[in-house]
């Protein structure tokens, strides 16, 4: 990657992978690696892919960074789960009501629930909300992500996300 006059090489970020998805599950359990490395599973026909990679001019490995601001219901979540605080109760529902299992940010609770960083925090420790924190290499390098997904038909294997710009 060139920025200005400098040149950066560029290496995959081997511990991040594309995933299977399903109807209203976005990570639906499926990996499928940006490396090599002895996974053996098999796509099936019908079936439904994120193709991602990840490059970084760091080291090409990335751990959690600090301040979440991405979350999702867990797709497993009971519809009515033991909730002993009212207020992550009421914000439990609240989630489930305005996103299902999809991806939300943090600051989209705001209009519905001003107040919601003590509650969340305690659905996150139920296992009820997946949180997703920001993923980060080494202090000062450049990071990228491309995806397609794809279908697996019977007769090819198509992109669905194709487009005039990518």
């Amino acid at each position: 990657m060139q920025i200005g006059n400098k040149t950066y090489p560029v290496k995959c970020v081997r511990n991040l992978c594309g995933h299977s998805i399903r109807r209203y599950r976005i990570h639906a359990g499926k990996s499928v690696p940006i490396v090599k490395n002895g996974d053996t599973t098999r796509m099936e026909e019908g079936e439904q892919y994120a193709i991602e990679t990840f490059g970084s001019t760091g080291k090409g490995y990335v751990t959690e960074g600090p301040d979440c601001s991405h979350y999702m219901l867990e797709f497993n979540a009971p519809e009515n789960p033991i909730i002993r605080n009212a207020n992550a109760k009421a914000l439990f529902y609240t989630i489930r009501n305005n996103f299902g299992t999809l991806a939300f940010a943090r600051k989209w609770l705001e209009e519905f629930y001003p107040r919601h960083i003590g509650p969340l925090k305690m659905l996150v420790d139920q296992k009820l909300v997946n949180a997703y924190p920001p993923l980060v290499d080494i202090e000062g390098c450049y990071t990228a992500q491309f995806e397609h997904d794809i279908l697996l038909r019977p007769t090819c294997k198509e992109v669905i996300t194709r487009g005039d710009d990518y």
